[in-house]
């Protein structure tokens, strides 16, 4: 009570009403009109290369071979691994011989764990098309030139 009237005394001169609400009346929803005209990206095509992501980054190559391997004959995977440590990234590739067992691959280790942790499988999209890099007259980084500049 005595922290009120304290609050009261110091605020009313300056113009401020104290009855007034303590809290904006600003309705704010974290869903904007925006964000619910974005549509998610549409389902990959089928294929034989399949994503797999939620990798542990203990997980290896063979490792991802030999889970993918009981649903089919698996031509290569490939864990995703950071330059400076060589742990996982947390994703990689499986390519199977065909869609049928890449199919079954989906069916059997989507939400399933691997190394403790829960992968997912799905159909890789391709790579968006990148614009080709710019070649700055042969004069970047690491690039040999006629002659040097001094």
């Amino acid at each position: 009570m005595a922290v009120r009237a304290a609050k009261a005394a110091l605020l009313e001169p300056r113009g401020f009403n104290l009855s007034r609400r303590l809290f904006s009346n600003f309705t704010y929803s974290p869903l904007s009109s925006h964000a619910t005209t974005t549509t998610p990206p549409p389902a990959a095509e089928p294929s034989t290369n399949l994503f797999v992501s939620g990798l542990s980054k203990r997980t290896t190559d063979d490792g991802l071979r030999k889970a993918f391997a009981e649903f089919g004959e698996v031509l290569h995977a490939r864990v995703a691994k950071d330059r400076n440590s060589g742990y996982s990234r947390g994703f990689g590739f499986v390519r199977y011989a065909t869609l049928e067992e890449a199919a079954a691959g989906i069916a059997g280790m989507d939400g399933k764990f691997l190394d403790g942790w829960v992968i997912f499988a799905e159909y890789s999209r391709p790579r968006p098309q990148q614009p080709p890099p710019h070649n700055n007259g042969g004069h970047g980084y690491n690039t040999p030139q006629s002659s040097p500049r001094y």
